[in-house]
């Protein structure tokens, strides 16, 4: 079956629902009814029908008063499968183990979605200081070394359709200013990687390589280096740059 999108016009509780799980997925700590029902423009009643299924289902989980919500295992699990079902995530998962050998420090696998990049697969630092994040962890691209790696491999005016009308500033480094971060962007594409100079987190800077082997076009996919800046050295920093310039040739490799 065929539908053109321009027609098609989604099933409102299917919508609702999906809202909720969206909601509760990008939310740090449970979130309350009446909340939830204020940031998704949806009347309690038919939200609290939606909550009650979700959480029947698994979805969704209620503490102990009923009347706080946050996502379920049943969405763990398919969130799981996703990751355990992507060719690149499986491809990608000896290049992260080399790089964290290497290095010692965090490694990330993380795809463009949107004007966001989300974690798909990580390795931890071996310090005991390390930055914090998750496998599904969501950020904007452009305060992101990841980000910015997969946003350099997209034309100019592609880049400029994919960016929020606001850059969004996560610490006082982040760039907010279109045109400086385009002209980062072109910087990236003639050294083939990008920088976080500690526009994500206070003390971290990030390295990453945009994932393309035998790809035409823009990447989807982008490995990155997260090191505390007290750590960091020049030293440090062609290693790490030379190791993720050597990401797709090993890629290739092993395909």
């Amino acid at each position: 079956m065929t539908v053109e999108s321009d027609s098609f016009q989604p099933v409102k509780s299917a919508d609702r629902t999906l809202d909720v799980l969206e909601a509760l997925a990008d939310a740090r700590a449970p979130k309350g009814l009446g909340e939830l029902a204020r940031d998704l423009r949806i009347p309690k009643s038919s939200l609290h029908g939606i909550l009650r299924t979700l959480v029947q289902r698994g979805w969704v989980e209620a503490d102990e008063t009923g009347n706080r919500f946050s996502l379920g295992l049943k969405a763990l699990r398919v969130g799981a499968a996703y990751v355990d079902r992507d060719d690149t995530v499986t491809r990608a998962q000896p290049v992260l183990d080399w790089i964290s050998k290497e290095l010692g420090e965090a490694v990330h696998l993380g795809r463009l979605d949107g004007s966001d990049v989300v974690y798909l697969a990580k390795r931890e630092s071996v310090h005991p200081l390390r930055l914090y994040s998750a496998i599904g962890r969501r950020l904007p691209a452009h305060a992101t070394a990841l980000g910015k790696a997969l946003l350099a491999t997209h034309p100019r005016d592609e880049v400029e359709a994919l960016l929020p009308d606001e850059l969004v500033a996560l610490t006082h480094n982040t760039i907010t200013d279109r045109h400086v971060l385009l002209a980062e962007l072109e910087q990236s594409r003639r050294v083939g990687y990008a920088t976080d100079n500690e526009e994500n987190s206070e003390g971290i800077r990030c390295f990453a390589v945009a994932v393309s082997p035998n790809l035409p076009g823009p990447a989807t996919d982008a490995i990155s280096v997260s090191i505390p800046t007290f750590r960091l050295t020049d030293e440090v920093v062609s290693r790490a740059t030379a190791l993720l310039l050597e990401v797709n040739d090993r890629l290739l490799r092993a395909s």
